[in-house]
C-alpha cells in the first residue's frame, strides 16, 4: 500500500489526501496516517514542482562531467559547497567511474555557458578536467515503483 501512495504521489504531489485515498483504496484518514509516517520515517523526503528552465529564460542545459583533485573529504566537500551555490546548478552527482561529478547546469545561451565554465569551473584550483555535453533532449523517468517481489499480488478497489 506504501508502494501505491508514493508511486501517485511520485506523479502529483499536489493530490488531496481524499483524491489520493480513493486512488490506493484506503480511507482518508488511514492514508493520511500512512503519509505522515512516510515523511517521519524520511521516505517522503519533500514536495516538488517541475519547472521548465527554457520558460525562465535558460534555454540551454548542459552536463558536464568533472574530475578533482586530489580527491579527499575536504575537497570534495568544498567544491560541493562551491557548486550548489552556483544558480547554473540544477543538480550534482558524485559518481565512480571515469569523472569524479557529474553537474547538470541551465543557461541562458553559449555565452552564457562559456562563461561558468571558464569563469567559475575552470578558475576552482581543484578543477583538473571537465567536459560538457549540450542536452538536446530530456526525457522524465516515470516514478519510483515497487520491485517485483514488494508489489501487491492485485491492488483493491
Amino acid at each position: 500500500m506504501d508502494w501505491q501512495i508514493l508511486e501517485e504521489l511520485q506523479n502529483d504531489a499536489t493530490l488531496p489526501n481524499r483524491t489520493l485515498a480513493d486512488r490506493v483504496g484506503l480511507a482518508a484518514s488511514s492514508c493520511l496516517q500512512r503519509v505522515r509516517r512516510l515523511r517521519e520515517q524520511g521516505v517522503i523526503r519533500g514536495s516538488h514542482i517541475d519547472v521548465d528552465p527554457a520558460a525562465t529564460g535558460l534555454a540551454l542545459e548542459a552536463i558536464v562531467s568533472i574530475n578533482v583533485r586530489p580527491h579527499t573529504r575536504e575537497v570534495v566537500d568544498q567544491f560541493r559547497k562551491f557548486v550548489l551555490a552556483q544558480p547554473e546548478t540544477r543538480s550534482l552527482l558524485h559518481v565512480s567511474g571515469q569523472a569524479d561529478f557529474l553537474l547538470h547546469v541551465a543557461v541562458a545561451d553559449t555565452a552564457h555557458l562559456q562563461g561558468f565554465l571558464v569563469d567559475k569551473l575552470a578558475s576552482r584550483p581543484e578543477v583538473r578536467h571537465f567536459t560538457s555535453s549540450i542536452v538536446l533532449e530530456q526525457v522524465h523517468t516515470r516514478a519510483l515503483t515497487a520491485p517485483a517481489h514488494l508489489r501487491p499480488k492485485r491492488r483493491r478497489k
